[in-house]
């Protein structure tokens, strides 16, 4: 309540501003519903509402600017290889493969219009406005065009994932001012720290952006797991090995009386 009772004040602001005591350039004053994301067991997924004011340095009303709004969301990097499978005298077998350095978990992008009729190629791909413009940072040697085609195989393979997504016209914006988008997440989704980029676009161009972090964290047991795991990784694995030979040892007891 406290963000959006400041989101409403910002707006007011920009209203009732003189051109004046405005500023040269335009604000951006991103919130997100949630901040922090808890995946436990039977966890189906959660919806993000990104949500902020831009303060136009015109003011508002009829010599306020027309923005376009792009809210970029971005999971955690991770190096990835992907593979090739070939068929060879009837068996499928991998064939090429490229490694990737650091390919985003998830990828979302909401816009107020489709990315071509805001910017051009060269904008979109400095900003990676679209899931076409991700900068996988290819690792190793190997051709430009194999590249490229590894590149769209690992993005179509996680369009059908629902991990990377595009939702034109999917952020609202209410008296040139405040806007609006909806994300969802998956239930597949990755756990780590996500960055929420909202861009302010006019004439082509991003005269604004903002950024909000959100964390994606396990809970419950499984959470409890996977913290120990991290913090006391040694006796961890003593444990877990300690696990396997008990569980052994009762399967060959139980075996050996029947």
């Amino acid at each position: 309540m406290k963000r959006i009772a400041l989101l409403l004040l910002l707006a007011w602001l920009a209203v009732s501003a003189p051109p004046a005591l405005a500023q040269r350039e335009p604000v951006l004053v991103p919130a997100v519903s949630q901040s922090r994301i808890e995946v436990r067991q039977g966890f189906t997924g959660a919806r993000l509402l990104l949500y902020g004011a831009v303060i136009d340095p015109a003011g508002a009303g009829a010599n306020a600017e027309d923005y376009d709004i792009v809210v970029v969301l971005k999971g955690p990097t991770e190096a990835i290889r992907i593979r090739e499978k070939e068929r060879i005298i009837g068996i499928w077998a991998n064939a090429g493969s490229s490694d990737f350095r650091s390919a985003p978990a998830f990828f979302a992008v909401a816009s107020s219009r489709p990315i071509k009729e805001i910017v051009d190629e060269r904008t979109a791909a400095i900003y990676e406005l679209g899931t076409d413009f991700i900068q996988l940072s290819p690792s190793g040697q190997i051709e430009p065009e194999e590249q490229a085609r590894f590149a769209h195989g690992l993005v179509e393979l996680r369009r059908r994932q629902g991990l990377f997504k595009e939702s034109p016209g999917g952020v609202k914006i209410s008296e040139k001012v405040l806007y609006q988008a909806r994300i969802d997440l998956p239930s597949n989704v990755t756990t780590g720290r996500y960055t929420a980029e909202t861009f302010a676009i006019a004439r082509g161009r991003v005269l604004a952006s903002a950024t909000a972090r959100i964390e994606v964290v396990k809970a419950g047991l499984e959470g409890q797991v996977v913290t120990a795991a991290q913090r006391w990784s040694f006796f961890y694995g003593l444990g877990a090995i300690a696990l396997s030979l008990a569980m052994g040892w009762l399967a060959g007891r139980l075996f050996a009386r029947n």
